[in-house]
């Protein structure tokens, strides 16, 4: 059984759901050698989160984005937290609902993805900075 963690730097994205499939692949540990394993991704964020959803239309990433703006509106009085701004308290309670980390199988050298599943980096910030997501594989090799 193999271990092998790497930190994975993402720069700063826009607020929404953002496709990072191909960025985490790039800077991911050495999937390739890996015959069967678990990726595990989490993000060192609290203020923005990791899910798996739609890779293919671009809308779904925006619908999302809408629905949880309705669910987890701005400025609403009941807010305590929001010294850093209006989306303060939002993107905490919008990261709890989606979570910090993901497990993904790797089968045969690759993520065993679904044909239509990507990763997302969900940023719930206005101007966030950018992202670190520790990555840690284990598996056999």
């Amino acid at each position: 059984m193999i271990w092998h963690q790497t930190f994975i730097e993402l720069p700063p994205l826009p607020r929404g759901f953002n496709l990072v499939t191909n960025e985490i692949l790039a800077q991911a540990p050495d999937l390739a050698n890996c015959e069967v394993g678990l990726l595990n991704l989490f993000i060192q964020h609290t203020s923005a989160s990791l899910a798996i959803n739609e890779n293919a239309d671009p809308d779904v990433r925006g619908d999302l984005e809408r629905h949880f703006n309705v669910m987890v509106p701005e400025y609403a009085d009941y807010y305590e937290h929001t010294l850093e701004g209006p989306d303060d308290t939002t993107s905490h309670i919008k990261s709890v609902m989606i979570g910090s980390s993901l497990n993904i199988p790797v089968t045969r050298g690759h993520l065993a993805l679904g044909t239509w599943q990507g990763i997302y980096l969900c940023e719930h910030r206005n101007r966030a900075s950018g992202r670190r997501i520790v990555a840690t594989l284990q598996g056999r090799w």
